[in-house]
């Protein structure tokens, strides 16, 4: 007599998408510290800023961060602070002065040659430190006939060669919207590239899945994209994956990161980053000096610091893994060197 064969049977686990992803996000701090075992009483976790500027921060993003560490890089990025309720001389609600650059809701239109569209006033993540937490989204959140509107004001212009896509994060708008206002802004001749500014293929590396590689792909427009990472932390197999499925369909990729008090304002945390975006297919593009947006003043690295971490950088990597260190300056025609903001100030 034969033992009865029992088939084998196998359940995948259930791999969310992006946007059970992004749903999924935690919002509450107390949840945030619950997960990482840490005592709310160690940290000056503040309900008002809470309420100021909410906290959003996705999983993948918190599996990142390393438990019971107060003073992980990743945390502090994103935990509400009392520090930032402070009022700062210099600070204000709209360092860029963009409300004077933005001639239609949509567009802001600061540089010759290029405009950027507020795709989604959606983030993935709330960084403390968003130049735009103060932004007027809701005169900036458009319908498609004022996308028409938008798309107009580009095709009028035939200096702009090309489109940013920002937000929030357009990332977070869903693929058929992308393709619909890409296949529009390629039927303009005069623009030759797409650039993509988003954080949310870090957060949530399975945003790029397949939908999202076509509509990127559909037509004849260069494609570059700029993420915003700050720390080598951020950066896991997950990213990696992510970044290589970008670059197998021509894209671009590039960094920005932004200098901040604490958190990545060292040279062997900004070395070990370049080093590591290079290993993962990403180039560094930019640092950038903290815009000095209220309620991020204890962010800011001192103009003395920072001429140290540029002759540091230079020292300990070659050339091609410095990133250019600028800033942001409302009204001026393009981002300022550093160099040129510390020899003014010497």
């Amino acid at each position: 007599m034969t033992a009865d064969i029992i088939p084998h049977t196998s359940i995948e686990a259930h791999q969310p998408s992006w946007q059970e992803e992004l749903a999924a996000a935690i919002r509450n701090p107390a949840e945030l510290l619950e997960r990482l075992e840490i005592n709310p009483t160690q940290l000056d976790a503040s309900p008002v800023a809470q309420q100021a500027w909410s906290l959003r921060v996705p999983l993948p993003y918190v599996q990142r961060m390393k438990k019971g560490d107060i003073d992980d890089p990743l945390l502090k990025q994103v935990l509400p602070l009392g520090a930032e309720m402070l009022t700062a001389p210099g600070f204000s609600s709209d360092p860029l002065g963009e409300e004077d650059a933005n001639p239609i809701p949509g567009v802001v239109h600061k540089y010759h040659g290029r405009a950027l569209l507020i795709i989604s006033p959606a983030c993935a993540i709330h960084c403390r430190y968003c130049f735009r937490r103060h932004f007027p989204y809701e005169d900036n959140t458009l319908g498609r006939k004022e996308w028409q509107t938008a798309l107009d004001y580009l095709a009028r212009d035939e200096s702009i060669s090309e489109v940013i896509y920002s937000g929030g994060d357009p990332l977070a708008a869903n693929d058929n919207f992308l393709l619909w206002i890409t296949e529009q802004i390629a039927a303009i001749p005069h623009i030759k590239r797409l650039r993509i500014h988003t954080r949310l293929p870090l957060v949530i590396p399975s945003r790029i899945d397949p939908g999202c590689l076509h509509w990127m792909t559909a037509t004849r427009l260069k494609v570059v994209m700029v993420w915003h990472i700050n720390h080598p932390n951020e950066i896991d197999q997950a990213v990696s994956q992510a970044a290589q499925r970008l670059k197998r369909h021509g894209i671009e990729l590039l960094n920005q990161s932004v200098l901040l008090h604490q958190i990545n304002d060292s040279s062997a945390t900004l070395v070990a980053l370049s080093e590591q975006l290079f290993e993962t297919g990403i180039m560094p593009y930019y640092i950038h000096r903290l815009d000095k947006v209220a309620g991020a003043a204890h962010f800011n690295v001192s103009d003395a610091k920072i001429q140290q971490l540029q002759r540091e950088l230079l020292t300990l990597l070659p050339g091609y893994l410095v990133p250019k260190f600028v800033y942001e300056q409302a009204a001026a025609p393009s981002k300022q060197p550093l160099s040129l903001l510390i020899k003014a100030d010497s």
